[in-house]
């Protein structure tokens, strides 16, 4: 692995996935639908996450204890301000301003609220069990009211009110033609097994590079809470590529399922798993972030509810995202 020729090779491949997964990613959507389409990608992206997790929660890494949660804060930081600022600038560079529906995004925003807190927060300030932690009854209402926001959430975007989250029909905004005929049921079928495939590629070669990224991460003293970010920002990739390009094509609702669902996917789905982990293999797990990472949180999701107000979105918004974006990015690095 120290074999630097090797992994550059190993980084080739992990592009050359990441680079499938979005295509093969894109004809399932196509074929299903919004918001089916957003809503596979975010769950088979966040269910590899989530064994990557685990797989290093039940080894002996030093730090496993906060992976989970600098995982998740890294998710929600990425797609939040990251994906969310890079895909309004984008989409408004090109077409000036875009629409989306309101009622959708703030439903997924409100339960965001709800689980970043819960999750995040509330650990830091709980006086149960010392350290940012949850005690074991604790832990269990945490997970079990992370599944049930995300399993009601997932009920009202595919059931319920669907039509919150189908993205608005193009209008003087853009005169580009973007409805294609959806592809034939057997390409969709094999697009789902090469996206599924590509999928654990992508993490089998993110867990490969972990130990090397571990070892860059010390070598430049930066903090352990840097390999979760970079291991979010592998994972993620396919959905954040599939994101911006949705953007750009006058999808900004596409773009917001797909941000704010991978956000929701993360805590609703990593959460109750390292619990059940945590509690059955005996693992410490740290959930609560510190007081910068609150203030962040704060920030991100102040930013997100006036973007969220007003139905449309122009550039400024977009770099408002991309400024706490780099801010927590820089703070990871220099605490």
């Amino acid at each position: 692995m120290d074999n630097p020729f090797f992994l550059i090779a190993l980084t080739l491949l992990l592009i050359a996935a990441v680079a499938a997964a979005v295509h093969h990613a894109e004809v399932v959507a196509l074929k299903v639908g919004e918001p089916f389409g957003t809503l596979i990608l975010a769950i088979c992206v966040t269910v590899i996450e989530v064994a990557l997790i685990a797989a290093i929660m039940l080894s002996d890494v030093p730090g496993g204890e906060t992976i989970a949660r600098d995982a998740v804060f890294a998710a929600i930081m990425i797609v939040a301000n990251g994906v969310v600022g890079l895909a309004i600038l984008a989409g408004g560079i090109r077409h000036h301003e875009l629409v989306f529906r309101i009622e959708g995004s703030n439903s997924a925003l409100t339960v965001l609220i709800a689980l970043a807190a819960l999750t995040l927060v509330l650990p830091t300030f709980t006086t149960s069990s010392a350290g940012p932690t949850f005690t074991t009854s604790q832990l269990i209402f945490a997970g079990v009211a992370s599944l049930t926001l995300y399993g009601t959430f997932v009920f009202v975007q595919t059931v319920r009110h669907r039509d919150y989250f189908l993205p608005i029909e193009p209008t003087a905004l853009s005169d580009r033609k973007i409805h294609v005929a959806p592809p034939s049921t057997r390409r969709t079928l094999r697009s789902g097994i090469f996206l599924i495939a590509a999928l654990v590629v992508v993490v089998i070669l993110a867990k490969a590079l972990t130990p090397a990224i571990e070892r860059m991460v010390s070598a430049i003293g930066a903090p352990k809470a840097v390999v979760g970010v970079l291991i979010a920002g592998i994972v993620l990739a396919p959905e954040s590529i599939a994101a911006i390009r949705a953007a750009m094509a006058n999808r900004l609702q596409t773009s917001f399922n797909l941000a704010l669902g991978s956000a929701l996917a993360s805590i609703g789905l990593t959460i109750p798993t390292v619990a059940v982990i945590s509690i059955v293999f005996d693992r410490p797990l740290s959930l609560g972030i510190n007081s910068v990472g609150i203030v962040l949180l704060v920030l991100t999701l102040l930013a997100s509810i006036t973007t969220i107000a007003g139905g449309k979105t122009a550039v400024l918004q977009g770099v408002v995202h991309l400024v706490i974006f780099f801010a927590y990015l820089f703070l990871t690095v220099i605490p």
